[in-house]
C-alpha cells in the first residue's frame, strides 16, 4: 500500500502561482512513476503532467505545457507540481497518483494505469 497526501491548493488569482506537494509514505517512492490529474465540475478526470520513476521523463497535457512544472525528490518521497501563470480554467480538484511500475522511464498518462491515488486539493483560480 501507498498513501499519497496532497497539500498546497488554495484560492489565487490569475496569473498567480502555486505550487502543490504530494508526501508518499508506505513503499519505495521510487518505485513508482507519479502524475498529477485533476478534475473539474462537471468534467472527466484529466491527466495533467507526469514523471517517471527516475525522473528521466515527464509528460505534461497541451493545455500546461510552459506553465507546469513537474518534478520529484525521491529523497523526501514527494512529488511536486509548480504551477505558473494560473488561469481560470485551471480550477479543479487536483490529485496525484503513484504507478508501480518495473519500466523505469515509462510515464502513464491515462487514470486507468495508476495504482494509488491521493484525496486531492482543491484549487480555484479568480479572474
Amino acid at each position: 500500500q501507498v498513501q499519497l497526501v496532497e497539500s498546497g491548493g488554495g484560492l489565487v488569482q490569475a496569473g498567480a502561482s502555486l505550487r502543490l506537494s504530494c508526501a508518499a509514505s508506505g513503499r519505495t517512492f521510487s518505485s513508482f512513476a507519479m502524475g498529477w490529474f485533476r478534475q473539474a465540475p462537471g468534467k472527466e478526470r484529466e491527466f495533467v503532467a507526469g514523471i517517471s520513476r527516475n525522473d528521466y521523463r515527464k509528460y505534461y497535457a497541451d493545455s500546461v505545457k510552459g506553465r507546469f512544472t513537474i518534478s520529484r525528490d525521491n529523497a523526501k518521497n514527494t512529488v511536486y507540481l509548480q504551477m505558473n501563470s494560473l488561469k481560470r480554467e485551471d480550477t479543479a480538484v487536483y490529485s496525484c497518483a503513484a504507478d508501480q511500475t518495473r519500466i523505469i522511464v515509462a510515464v502513464p498518462t491515462t487514470p486507468d494505469d495508476y495504482d494509488y491515488w491521493g484525496q486531492g486539493t482543491q484549487v480555484t483560480v479568480s479572474s
